[in-house]
């Protein structure tokens, strides 16, 4: 399931040459994407709107997912993974888009037993808002709330858990010619929104035609208005942890210490050894949208 191309030329196990025929292999020798890498002390919120991931852990977990659907990790004390991007179509293009946000652990947390699950896309919310042109905007509520409608729980070691903390992961689509207004959030609240496809978008007083990210005021209403096509977004909201941050890598402490003391315990246990039969596991072709969790228990979808 890699290309049926040439890799000559190409970093491979670091090929991310962003020309280089339209794709990329990233960490991959034959699939594209990561093979098996290490986390500690942060989560990992994988969002895809295009293509399929395969997902493989330390714990005995797997999944493959996409087209809409969300996996959330929390790495806490120690976990490692690997997220492979199979070319399971072979009579067509096998295109990919995913965010991925790292969503850091207050130091009460950091090691947390690690945590697996699937937000597929049919229990993920939507709120679709029709302004008064009958143009809509269809918000999906990953992590946080939107008026009553509430995103599905999150991991239970997350800063997300508490409200107080206002968390919220959400993807915005406008039609074109569109006005959406965000809600105020608290004061003291980061927010952030990630304008990554469409021509042109206003925000507030602001004319958008590069993508970019705009960080808001957190307790001011701010009006978007599209241009002549589609726009698509990516918000982010939380409460500051308010406590030092070192990171190293895929680990994430408050000290240098912490991060000395991850190295030592993957050196030890390698974070529970890896069950696959390679670094760069994929699933069957085959194979449908699917979560195996550590405990054994199975979804297909």
């Amino acid at each position: 399931m890699g290309p049926d191309a040439s890799l000559a030329g190409r970093a491979i196990g670091q090929d991310f040459a962003p020309n280089k025929d339209g794709w990329r292999m990233y960490h991959g020798s034959k699939v594209p994407g990561f093979p098996a890498h290490p986390h500690c002390g942060f989560e990992t919120v994988t969002i895809t709107t295009i293509g399929l991931i395969d997902h493989a852990d330390s714990l005995g977990a797997a999944a493959r997912f996409g087209f809409g659907d969300v996996q959330w990790m929390t790495a806490g004390k120690g976990v490692q993974h690997s997220e492979m991007f199979p070319l399971v179509s072979q009579d067509k293009t096998n295109p990919l888009e995913l965010f991925q946000l790292w969503l850091n652990l207050p130091k009460a947390n950091k090691k947390a037993n690690p945590y697996f699950a699937m937000l597929w896309s049919d229990t993920i919310p939507e709120v679709i808002v029709k302004d008064d042109s009958g143009r809509s905007t269809v918000i999906r509520l990953i992590a946080g709330k939107l008026g009553n409608v509430s995103a599905p729980a999150p991991a239970p070691d997350s800063w997300a858990v508490d409200s107080l903390n206002e968390v919220a992961i959400w993807t915005i689509k406008m039609e074109k010619n569109s006005r959406w207004t965000l809600p105020a959030a608290s004061v003291g609240i980061n927010r952030s929104l990630y304008f990554y496809a469409g021509d042109a978008v206003q925000v507030a007083d602001r004319n958008l035609t590069d993508h970019c990210a705009v960080d808001l005021h957190p307790d001011k209403e701010i009006e978007l208005i599209t241009g002549s096509s589609d726009c698509y977004f990516l918000f982010l909201q939380g409460k500051p942890i308010n406590e030092p941050v070192v990171q190293h890598g895929p680990f994430v402490g408050n000290t240098q210490a912490d991060i000395q003391q991850a190295f030592a315990d993957y050196q030890q246990t390698q974070f529970g050894g890896w069950p696959w039969d390679t670094y760069e596991h994929v699933h069957d072709r085959s194979k449908g949208k699917f979560a195996r969790y550590p405990d054994g228990k199975i979804e297909e979808r």
